[in-house]
C-alpha cells in the first residue's frame, strides 16, 4: 500500500494542491490529486483574518475532520503549531491524526519574523514521539521573511530539524536554481518549495525537489476568477465556463453521503 511518505520518492515531485475549503479540496481530489494540503492564508483570509496570527487552528482542525472521509491524503498547514510549548502541539497534532491526518506543516517563524531554531526543534521531537505515522514538514522561512536568508544558515536550520526527526523540509521563497540544488543535495530529507513562475516542476524535479506546493495560489487565482467573471458579465460579455452546477451538487453530495455512511 502507497503510504503519504512513499509519495515524496517518486521520480517527479508530488504536487501538492492546497485548499481552503471542503470545496476545494473536493475538486482537487476529484482531478486526480493523490494528496490535498490546506493553506492557512486561504483558511484565515476566507474568514476574514490575517495570515499567521494563529487564527486558523480551529478552522483547520474542523477541516481536516471534514476531508478525513476523502480518498486522498491530507496535509495540514499549522503555522508554528499554535503555541510555544512542544507537548501542547503534540496534543493538538494527536488529535489531527485521530481525524486522519497524514501530514504537516510547521514553521520556524511567528509574527513574520524567524524564532530560535531550538523552539520548532523541540515541537518536532514531541511530535514524532506522540504520533510518528504523521509526516512532519519542518518549514525554514529564512527566505520567505528575508531574514538571515543565506544558505548556509537554511542549511543549519533544516539540519537541526532533521535531527530533531523531521520527514521533509520545506523552503518558501527558494527559487534560485544553485541554491535548490546545494540545499537538495545537503539535507537528508525530501526538499520542498513553493511554485513558482519562473521554474516548472520537471525543472524542479531535475534539481533535486521532491514536493511542490501550490500554496496560497489557488485560493488568490479564485478569488481572481470570481471577480473577472463578474466582471465579465458587468461588461456585457458571455458567461464564463466552469463547472457545471449539477456536476459539483452530485460531487458534494456524494462526498456527504460518504462521510454519513463511512
Amino acid at each position: 500500500m502507497t503510504t503519504f511518505r512513499d509519495l515524496h520518492s517518486g521520480n517527479a515531485p508530488l504536487l501538492l494542491p492546497n485548499a481552503w475549503d471542503v470545496g476545494s479540496a473536493l475538486a482537487f481530489a476529484s482531478a486526480g490529486y493523490p494528496a490535498v494540503g490546506t493553506t492557512s492564508f486561504g483558511v484565515s483570509t476566507s474568514a476574514g483574518d490575517p495570515d499567521g496570527g494563529g487564527s486558523t487552528q480551529a478552522a483547520t482542525a474542523a477541516l481536516v475532520g471534514r476531508l478525513s472521509g476523502l480518498s486522498v491524503f491530507i496535509t495540514a498547514d499549522i503555522e508554528d503549531g499554535y503555541s510555544d510549548d512542544p507537548d501542547a502541539v503534540a496534543d493538538f497534532v494527536a488529535e489531527l491524526a485521530d481525524r486522519g491526518l497524514a501530514g504537516l506543516n510547521m514553521e520556524d517563524s511567528a509574527g513574520g519574523h524567524l524564532t530560535d531554531p531550538a523552539i520548532l526543534a523541540a515541537k518536532i521531537a514531541a511530535v514524532t514521539r506522540r504520533s510518528p505515522e504523521v509526516f512532519v514538514n519542518a518549514r525554514v522561512d529564512n527566505y520567505w521573511f528575508a531574514e538571515d536568508a543565506t544558505l548556509e544558515a537554511v542549511l543549519l536550520r533544516a539540519r537541526t530539524y532533521a535531527d530533531a526527526g523531521a520527514d521533509g523540509i520545506f523552503v518558501p521563497g527558494l527559487a534560485a536554481a544553485e541554491d535548490i540544488r546545494t540545499i537538495a543535495a545537503e539535507i537528508a530529507l525530501p526538499l520542498n518549495v513553493l511554485a513558482h513562475p519562473t521554474v516548472t516542476v520537471p525543472e524542479l524535479g531535475d534539481l533535486g525537489v521532491k514536493r511542490v506546493s501550490s500554496g496560497s495560489l489557488p485560493y488568490r487565482a479564485a478569488v481572481d476568477a470570481a471577480v473577472n467573471a463578474v466582471n465579465a458579465l458587468r461588461d456585457g460579455k458571455r458567461t464564463p465556463t466552469a463547472t457545471t452546477y449539477g456536476d459539483m451538487q452530485s460531487r458534494t453530495v456524494a462526498f456527504r453521503g460518504a462521510a454519513l455512511n463511512p
